[in-house]
């Protein structure tokens, strides 16, 4: 058993040093990887979308808000599913869920149906959401407690490369660098224009079956995989903190993580899905593919960010990084709206750089010191993703209205919040018993 040291950042569970903890945690660090593709490939289908069926920004920005209000809707039934399955199984539930979302996208391009498309995605979420509920806990609690934000760091680095290589493939296979424009599309006849769309929902439908067995080979591996059942140690006394008495909701350092994983999820989000936008905006005449590779930029520099992050925390604490990163972004979006040009562009680029350690520092300071409700922390937590639905919609509104320049400003507001809980928020403070 490992003793619980007066840290900033720790998860309580029982520890056995004795245990070799490598090959689960090989699991969890392959799940975010996974998770990843699912995430990131919004980035290219927002674009191509919004081409193939013809979209406004603010239409566009449906598929962030169906993809991570999918995450909001299975939060707790997710929680429920890794209560009563344990996380072996129900990490294998949210890969065939995950699976089956994918699936769904071949039927949605033979019909150009852009709500069936928002159903595939919607689906596709929640099974995201199911293997976020357990893998976060799961992956903080297999090692040492001091180190739970240090691992779950690392593994949140593969998620960023998984990130950098599904906007490299989508660029590749969806994307058909065919473009046309306004008065090219207003020439065509209907039949035509029909098959122009046609066309173009097409290429969504390989990568898409390709997801769907890669998802269900790794829930083929977890399944046949031996996955530790992770019990949760009562709270020190010292804390008082009694969870057993206690609602989450008396946790003022977990709501607040909420808060500040809506926040931030929602500006990564917003900022990732209008970058091709921006491009667009900012570079006169710039390729479809081109316009593209910033995304690509911005997702490298988010995985640069993953590993340099993971190593400036062991020197400095994760709230002070915390704050540091929270300012850099919130200087180069003011950057983006006051700037013009491929300098812009850079300065959104950069902004990845600075995304990268938010969410998992978040995360595990929101889990401090919750003992038995680790797990239904972790569950609210993951619901707090539903920034990644409501902030894009906020951009594309503002983008529509006005430009995609003034659409920063939503940003900003989201890392002021972040900044705000890396200085104050995280703290764990006393609360009352019920």
């Amino acid at each position: 058993m490992a003793s619980i040291s007066d840290s900033n950042l720790k998860v309580n569970y029982t520890y056995n040093e004795s245990e070799n903890y490598s090959k689960p945690m090989a699991i969890v660090t392959t799940l975010f990887f996974m998770w990843a593709v699912a995430v990131n490939i919004n980035d290219i289908l927002i674009p191509h979308l919004k081409k193939a069926c013809n979209l406004t920004d603010f239409e566009s920005s449906f598929i962030p808000f169906v993809f991570f209000g999918g995450y909001f809707f299975m939060a707790k039934p997710a929680g429920f599913i890794i209560k009563k399955m344990g996380y072996r199984k129900g990490l294998v539930t949210g890969l065939f869920i995950c699976a089956f979302g994918a699936l769904l996208f071949y039927p949605a391009a033979i019909a150009m149906s852009y709500p069936l498309f928002l159903l595939a995605i919607f689906i596709l979420a929640c099974g995201n959401s199911t293997l976020e509920v357990g893998s976060y806990p799961l992956g903080a609690s297999l090692g040492h407690p001091d180190k739970a934000s240090s691992r779950l760091n690392f593994a949140a680095a593969f998620n960023a490369l998984g990130a950098v290589l599904t906007s490299l493939v989508g660029r590749s296979f969806i994307l058909s660098g065919v473009q046309k424009s306004e008065s090219e599309i207003n020439a065509m006849d209907s039949v035509q224009l029909n098959a122009y769309r046609i066309f173009e929902a097409s290429t969504v439908k390989t990568p898409y079956l390709i997801l769907c067995g890669l998802f269900l080979l790794i829930a083929a591996i977890v399944y046949f995989s031996r996955i530790p059942e992770i019990k949760a140690e009562s709270v020190p006394e010292e804390t008082n903190i009694k969870s057993s008495k206690s609602s989450l909701f008396k946790f003022p350092h977990l709501v607040l993580g909420v808060l500040g994983i809506f926040f931030y999820v929602g500006a990564q989000v917003g900022v990732a899905s209008f970058i091709f936008r921006y491009a667009e905006y900012q570079i006169t005449g710039i390729k479809e593919k081109d316009a593209a590779l910033f995304i690509t930029y911005h997702l490298i520099a988010f995985m640069i960010g993953r590993f340099i992050g993971t190593g400036l925390q062991k020197k400095i604490s994760p709230q002070k990084l915390l704050a540091y990163f929270a300012i850099a972004d919130l200087l180069l979006a003011i950057a983006a709206i006051s700037l013009n040009g491929l300098l812009a562009v850079y300065a959104v680029i950069l902004m990845g750089f600075f995304h990268s350690i938010m969410f998992p520092t978040i995360f595990a300071l929101a889990l401090n010191k919750l003992g038995d409700y680790t797990k239904d922390g972790s569950t609210y937590l993951v619901m707090g993703i539903v920034g990644g639905a409501i902030v894009p919609l906020g951009m594309g509104y503002l983008s529509d209205i006005y430009s995609i320049k003034v659409a920063f400003i939503v940003p900003v507001i989201c890392y002021l919040y972040v900044l705000y809980y890396a200085v104050k928020g995280y703290q764990v403070k006393s609360v009352s018993h019920g």
